[in-house]
């Protein structure tokens, strides 16, 4: 009964919110303020100067954007030219991948056999913090866990508010190798408390890589095969970094030029990733397509399809919200390159596993979701396949749980945040954008005059 009062109080308090808190749309154009720091033509607002990534989705020619095929660069280095470089000496590409982002160069092989080393030898937790700090309080979220647990390490660190270069360095190279550790003992505390499975731990996995070792941590048999890792290993190399303006490193941009310090730059960051319209959109990827097939009786039936998936538009099925998600970028136009080499690898994945079923309902959904959207844009904004359309699919086939896809992404994407905040903090100076303040000035009335 008192919760019920409670909550009837909160909602007529939320009401009050909805009355006086929203911010009519219009306005934004009337006060010349990019909403949501997007230009009216869908560009970003130039915020930041990085040296880390690049995300090429379009041209400006004469000064009109103009839709390209969409290109990604860590370092001044083409993705495409990264993940050939590797793959094509049959080896897994994620550490070399982190030194270039943290470093600005290729590491030479005694240089990433060292980084390797320095990785494996970070691959710890201090004594009973896994009992205490992750076991003994689950989350049903494992992003918020992650953010606690990473949270909790400034507690561990003998420096931690030390922002000097090398201080930082230690700390992030630290994080990179501790939190695919965290996220799994972080999964099996779930798994444990709230599905009520078998707790099984394993210890991290002497001299094998990030991916490799996340493959053990999570399965409690501990089995796994090389394809399965160098495909792993692929889809982290593709989720690294995405320039300085993606939400979550932007945040780290954001906080770090605050002089705060790594625990918590890196917890924002996080925090960031969970939401769904960033990281946490493969995981509503997989929520859309499980709807499909379960509406979609003949998934060969584009027409069938089609029928759906305008209906998923208008906001009539689905989440309501009137998106296909996996579509569409907010900087790629004709192409994102995350998706191509991912597209390639799930249908090699599909064809091994016996899934070329699902696999064309997915492509087929890029193509007639695709042609939808682009018959209802009005502008430049042309829509394509992101990365998030076939990720889902390739981590499904890989038997990743979903809990674990937008913490995988968190695993990935702390290279590219560690290089942002080591970038920022070289800076030295704090960003203050500025707001327009609505309304007019307002006299205080006594409470007995109210």
């Amino acid at each position: 009964m008192v919760k019920k009062r409670l909550d009837d109080k909160i909602h007529a308090l939320a009401q009050r919110i909805k009355e006086n808190g929203r911010i009519d749309p219009e306005l934004y154009e009337f006060h010349n303020v990019k909403r949501g720091l997007r230009n009216a033509n869908g560009t970003g607002v130039l915020v930041g100067i990085t040296k880390v990534g690049a995300v090429i989705g379009y041209e400006k020619i004469d000064g009109v954007k103009v839709p390209c095929e969409g290109r990604l660069y860590y370092r001044g280095i083409n993705l495409f030219d990264i993940v050939k470089g590797f793959q094509s000496e049959k080896r897994t590409g994620f550490e070399e991948t982190v030194y270039l982002l943290l470093f600005g160069v290729l590491p030479n092989e005694e240089e990433l056999e060292d980084f390797r080393q320095m990785l494996e030898e970070c691959r710890t937790l201090p004594r009973g913090y896994k009992e205490d700090v992750i076991l003994k309080i689950p989350a049903p979220n494992i992003m918020n866990k992650l953010q606690r647990t990473v949270l909790t390490l400034y507690s561990y660190d003998k420096n931690p508010d030390d922002i000097s270069v090398d201080n930082v360095l230690r700390q992030s190279i630290d994080l990179i190798a501790k939190l695919p550790l965290m996220a799994a003992y972080s999964y099996a505390s779930k798994r444990h408390y709230f599905d009520h499975e078998s707790l099984i731990i394993h210890t991290p996995k002497p001299g094998v890589g990030t991916a490799e070792n996340f493959l053990y941590l999570i399965r409690p048999d501990g089995k796994y095969t090389q394809k399965e890792v160098e495909l792993l290993d692929l889809l982290m190399v593709l989720m690294a970094e995405h320039g300085g303006g993606n939400n979550s490193s932007f945040a780290t941009h954001v906080v770090s030029s605050t002089g705060t310090d790594t625990y918590s730059a890196i917890a924002t960051a996080i925090g960031s990733l969970k939401g769904p319209k960033h990281g946490g959109a493969n995981r509503v990827v997989a929520e859309m397509v499980d709807d499909i097939k379960k509406n979609v009786t003949d998934y060969g039936d584009e027409e069938q399809l089609r029928n759906y998936l305008k209906l998923i538009m208008e906001k009539k099925t689905f989440d309501k919200k009137g998106l296909i998600y996996g579509l569409g970028h907010a900087v790629y136009t004709l192409s994102d390159p995350r998706a191509i080499i991912l597209k390639d690898k799930a249908k090699e994945l599909a064809e091994t596993a016996g899934n070329m079923k699902e696999f064309r309902l997915i492509a087929a959904i890029e193509r007639v979701g695709c042609e939808l959207l682009n018959a209802k844009v009005k502008n430049d904004n042309k829509m394509a396949a992101n990365v998030d359309l076939y990720a889902g699919f390739v981590l499904d086939t890989l038997g990743i749980p979903e809990e674990l896809y937008t913490p995988l992404f968190a695993i990935s994407r702390i290279a590219g945040w560690s290089a942002h905040r080591l970038e920022q903090i070289l800076d030295e100076k704090i960003m203050r954008p500025a707001y327009v303040t609505l309304g007019d000035e307002t006299p205080y009335i006594p409470l007995h005059e109210r």
